[in-house]
């Protein structure tokens, strides 16, 4: 379930609600792509050090690691929850980062079809006219197949074949 902004505010530092704030509807909209892609590298690296923490208190809690210093408050919950707030946000990101992609490529296909049109409609182009005069016609395409050649002699051979040994079969069923 995703948390909620007053949640992700109350957990963490002033200047990681800022960030987390500009993730946000009505701030990342009006955020350049350069400004998105230095906020995203920031978040991702917040996210690794939150990372980092909450696994090693994990493995302190399992008495699997020596205690870090004393400046890094919380239990390892508190620290995945601050993990958690990181990663909605990257997703946050992610879409609308996404999303301008495709507005952007929107934008250039219809720009290059418009160019298309101009240029398809600056050919001052003219249909030949339909004379009532005879000429050669169509060209006839080449048959791409093999042309392969059966002697009339050998067309029907097997079916010949296999009627004679029934009828010698029958012969020798009848005589005995």
């Amino acid at each position: 379930m995703a948390a909620s902004s007053r949640f992700e505010i109350s957990i963490l530092k002033h200047d990681e609600q800022e960030i987390i704030l500009a993730t946000h509807h009505p701030a990342i909209g009006e955020l350049a792509r350069e400004k998105l892609e230095s906020l995203r590298s920031r978040l991702r690296d917040l996210h690794g050090r939150e990372h980092t923490l909450a696994r090693h208190r994990q493995r302190e809690a399992r008495g699997k690691a020596e205690p870090r210093g004393n400046s890094f408050s919380g239990t390892a919950e508190h620290a995945t929850q601050r993990k958690q707030v990181f990663v909605a946000a990257i997703k946050r990101l992610n879409k609308e980062l996404k999303r301008l992609q495709k507005f952007e490529a929107r934008r250039e296909l219809g720009e290059a079809a418009r160019r298309a049109l101009a240029l398809r409609r600056a050919q001052q182009f003219t249909r030949p006219h339909n004379d009532l005069r005879p000429s050669e016609g169509m060209r006839s395409i080449p048959n791409q197949r093999r042309n392969t050649k059966i002697p009339p002699s050998r067309i029907g051979r097997v079916s010949q074949a296999n009627k004679r040994a029934q009828a010698r079969r029958d012969a020798s069923r009848g005589s005995s």
